[in-house]
């Protein structure tokens, strides 16, 4: 771990700091995308590139309290400029690459942003119309690929001089001429927009004092090996990434490896075999599905073994859970159960070194911990929002774990349930406030600095945190009972056939269901049941077998719920949800408003007598 800093340090200084201390440590990794080798830059040269692209940044007319957007993918260009623009007293932000118009015209106007950073001209033609549109200050459209003059792009090159934004800069003046326009600690680091799923992006304002409040209570939290590899796969817009993939990693002086596409995810897990690993719940439940139909797979007595050893690792998790001693014979069996049989599969999805697993953004399915309890990989739940600079609560095999819950309070937070259950925050990693429209920023706490988080949840007697759904997201049926729709939905996904789920009933007498099976899943346990379809999804998920063990698993979930909570009809649809036809948010949580618009008229049809 990184020495602790003495207060009022900013992020420059850890920069700093790193190309001092650790000036040959790797910092940053990107794969070719035309050849796949992978290139790294240690921490000297990293303070010199940005060192470079922030003079040039400066050179283009960016100046100090400047907000500048940027929407690129995972790579390198991004990483860079985000510090580079700190570095030059701006303050970057990062918009969704799955944008509305509407969306990117709005954080436009609310930011006062003069510049914006892009990957390339398709992603330049969402912003083009915005360099002459009434009421938007944004003058400077830098494209890092493929820039257009005629369009009016301005080269990303032609800020260094040399393509890619490879920097010049080795002498010792050159980062001093950046800490002429160093940030306060009380200066905005950026500005974090929600993903509107509801209504306009809200700026979510960020010092560079929160960051660093909460890089220090998380780092105390969890038990990693010095400078942990990490990939950088979740969208930089995110809170979740943004803090474990950008400012984490510069505070702990560790190594970031960039992960462009999220197809390409488990290829570079299986290359960098991470001590670590930050998956939201849908992509845990990916992973688990690949093993799961790898299990399936298996011979008869591989699979006992496999199962074997299993039931091993989840009864050393078990003692770990209740924070007792691992009995030294249980230890031994583990031990060897994860070394001989459960290691080989984990490497096949690049997690067979991984110490330190999480996750957080949305409920996680118990049963998708166990299994993964199972497999020696204890997922580590974590809670928090924007507004408190990512993990405000978490599990720690340090301070202890409860499986399904989300943990107790990082040392810079405190936390208290209201009246009506909602989970209130206060303490010195929670924001000072949303960005007004003028650049001043709005107070969103009480007077005694509690944030309402919007979050229903309740906390045990260890202090243990477990969150049941978001207040607005709660069901109110037709007779008044409140529902869950998350604790329903993980219910009918523990079914390994369910992939996605989604529940339905505001102010209707019952809930209904639209279900998506799961790809990897069903035509494993199809060909096991000598189901053949000929290699035709929609007739497999159609097949009469299929609608009988889904209305089992619709059965099996209705019988753990009050009559109010069950799902009276369901319907199994053929198409996975994703980002990019809209169900899914980018960090992979339920749209609930747009699935509800889009499938209207099968949700209407699920009421009809």
């Amino acid at each position: 771990m990184p020495p602790t800093l003495p207060a009022g340090r900013t992020l420059p200084d850890l920069l700093a700091r790193n190309a001092v201390e650790h000036p040959d440590a790797p910092a940053l990794s990107w794969r070719a995308a035309d050849t796949g080798d992978w290139t790294t830059l240690t921490w000297s040269r990293v303070r010199d590139r940005v060192a470079d692209l922030a003079e040039g940044y400066a050179a283009l007319g960016v100046e100090p309290g400047d907000h500048v957007l940027l929407m690129m993918g995972n790579r390198p260009e991004h990483w860079l400029s985000d510090l580079a623009l700190v570095h030059a007293g701006a303050v970057p932000t990062t918009v969704y690459g799955t944008a509305a118009p509407e969306q990117v015209a709005h954080i436009a106007r609310h930011s006062r942003a003069r510049f914006a950073v892009v990957e390339n001209p398709r992603t330049a033609a969402v912003w083009e119309d915005l360099l002459s549109a009434p009421g938007t200050p944004l003058a400077t459209l830098v494209v890092v690929d493929g820039a257009d003059p005629d369009r009016g792009h301005t080269d990303y090159a032609a800020l260094t001089g040399v393509p890619g934004g490879a920097g010049g800069v080795n002498d010792a003046d050159g980062p001093a001429s950046v800490h002429r326009r160093a940030p306060a600690p009380g200066d905005l680091l950026t500005v974090v927009y929600t993903s509107g799923t509801t209504g306009d992006p809200k700026g979510v304002a960020i010092t560079h004092h929160d960051v660093l409040a909460n890089a220090t209570a998380l780092d105390a939290a969890v038990d990693l090996p010095e400078r942990p590899d990490h990939v950088c796969y979740l969208p930089l817009a995110h809170i979740a990434e943004r803090v474990l993939g950008l400012y984490l990693p510069v505070f702990r002086a560790s190594h970031v490896w960039m992960c462009a596409d999220l197809r390409d995810l488990p290829e570079v897990l299986r290359h960098v075999r991470p001590p670590q690993f930050f998956g939201v719940p849908r992509v845990w439940e990916k992973f688990a599905s690949t093993l799961r139909a790898g299990l399936g797979r298996l011979p008869e007595e591989r699979r006992a073994a496999v199962e074997a050893a299993m039931s091993v690792a989840t009864e050393h998790a078990a003692h770990r859970e209740r924070g007792e001693e691992v009995p030294a014979g249980l230890r031994e069996r583990f031990d060897r159960a994860r070394d001989e049989v459960l290691a080989p599969l984990l490497a096949g999805v690049g997690l067979d070194r991984v110490t330190w697993a999480s996750s957080a953004s949305a409920p996680m399915p118990l049963d998708v911990v166990r299994f993964w309890a199972g497999f020696g990989v204890v997922i580590m739940d974590a809670w928090g929002l924007t507004e408190s600079v990512g993990v405000a609560t978490v599990n720690s095999p340090v301070t202890g774990f409860r499986l399904g819950s989300v943990g107790r309070p990082i040392s810079s937070v405190r936390v208290r349930i209201a009246d009506d259950g909602e989970v209130w925050l206060r303490g010195e990693s929670v924001f000072g406030g949303y960005l007004r429209p003028d650049g001043t920023v709005r107070p969103a706490t009480d007077a005694e600095g509690w944030f309402a988080t919007g979050d229903v949840g309740r906390l045990d007697e260890d202090g243990y945190l477990w969150i049941t759904d978001r207040k607005k997201e709660l069901i109110i049926t037709s007779q008044g009972k409140n529902v869950s729709p998350a604790l329903v939905e993980n219910a009918l996904k523990e079914h390994p056939v369910v992939g996605q789920a989604y529940v339905h009933g505001d102010r209707r007498p019952y809930l209904v269901a639209l279900l998506v099976p799961d790809r990897e899943t069903l035509p494993v346990w199809a060909a096991s049941r000598g189901i053949d379809t000929d290699g035709d999804w929609e007739a497999l998920v159609a097949h009469p077998e299929v609608a009988a063990e889904v209305e089992r698993a619709v059965g099996a979930a209705n019988a753990r719920f009050s009559r109010a909570e069950r799902v009276r009809r369901h319907r199994l649809l053929p198409g996975e949800w994703g980002p990019d036809t809209g169900e899914l948010t980018p960090s992979l949580k339920l749209r609930r408003r747009a699935i509800r618009d889009r499938y209207a008229d099968t949700l209407a049809g699920l009421y009809d007598d």
